[in-house]
């Protein structure tokens, strides 16, 4: 009895695998096709930030890149989160009108975090350099970047660029 059921067994089992694999090859025929939209693409804007002697910044556009893909979350701020020396990017379409806009924490006067017995504390330094980026969704009809530096006083302009 028990030869009987294990010849019976084993080419049943055989039978159903070939089948499986058979259908295979009919499921693959059905592509399956991601497209990404021209508006799905993020522009990447690279900056070098430099401190002369006499204490004023010089802004230098390092290189700027456009890749595939979509930003998750927007970027935005309040001018209540601008302090002084913080950089404002804004992004210009046509006409110079305003695209996108976004706040960059002081890159030449950064805080950085001390881990100490006592425990993590924050300390601001000095730098006479410093590199940053930002980005932005990516759209036809932009033309500029502008970086404004925040003051007690108001903004100053700091750079601007045709892209």
């Amino acid at each position: 009895m028990k030869n009987v059921f294990t010849l019976c067994i084993v080419p049943t089992m055989l039978f159903c695998s070939f089948q499986k694999q058979s259908e295979l090859p009919q499921k693959r025929a059905v592509a399956v096709e991601n497209t990404v939209a021209k508006s799905d693409r993020i522009i990447y804007l690279f900056f070098k930030a430099d401190k002369d002697q006499s204490g004023s910044e010089k802004i230098v556009l390092q290189e700027s890149k456009i890749s595939e893909g979509r930003l998750k979350l927007v970027p935005s701020f309040s001018r209540d989160e601008v302090e002084s020396g913080d950089f404002i990017i804004t992004i210009s379409g046509d006409g110079g009108k305003e695209v996108s806009k976004q706040l960059v924490k002081n890159p030449l006067h950064p805080e950085l975090e001390v881990y100490e017995k006592e425990g993590i504390s924050r300390h601001k330094t000095l730098l006479s350099t410093a590199e940053f980026s930002v980005r932005f969704p990516y759209s036809e009809n932009i033309q500029s970047v502008k970086i404004e530096k925040a003051q007690a006083d108001g903004v100053q302009l700091l750079f601007t660029q045709k892209l």
